[in-house]
């Protein structure tokens, strides 16, 4: 069996917004709201994503820069980038 949790002082407008939102999921506001925090607890916190992600960077020791990745991103997606993105840091050797 569940427990049972009450949100005060929720303003009127955040109310309003997750009751369309359940109407339109044809939903009531408490299953609606069940759903949304099930959601949320599934997935890690920030934090907790932030440690493992730079856990894996500690193990690997390896580091690839944004532009390298974009550019890998766009020959994936089928698009060419220029050899230099306008404004990005020179290569480091």
């Amino acid at each position: 069996m569940g427990v049972r949790i009450t949100v005060r002082n929720v303003p009127e407008k955040v109310r309003d917004k997750l009751a369309a939102r359940a109407a339109m999921a044809h939903k009531s506001m408490q299953e609606y709201s069940r759903g949304e925090l099930e959601q949320l607890a599934a997935k890690p916190s920030t934090d907790a994503w932030l440690e493992r992600v730079r856990g894996r960077l500690e193990v690997s020791q390896t580091r690839m820069p944004a532009e390298d990745i974009l550019r890998h991103l766009d020959a994936v997606r089928g698009r060419d980038l220029p050899d230099r993105i306008p404004g990005s840091l020179p290569e480091s050797s």
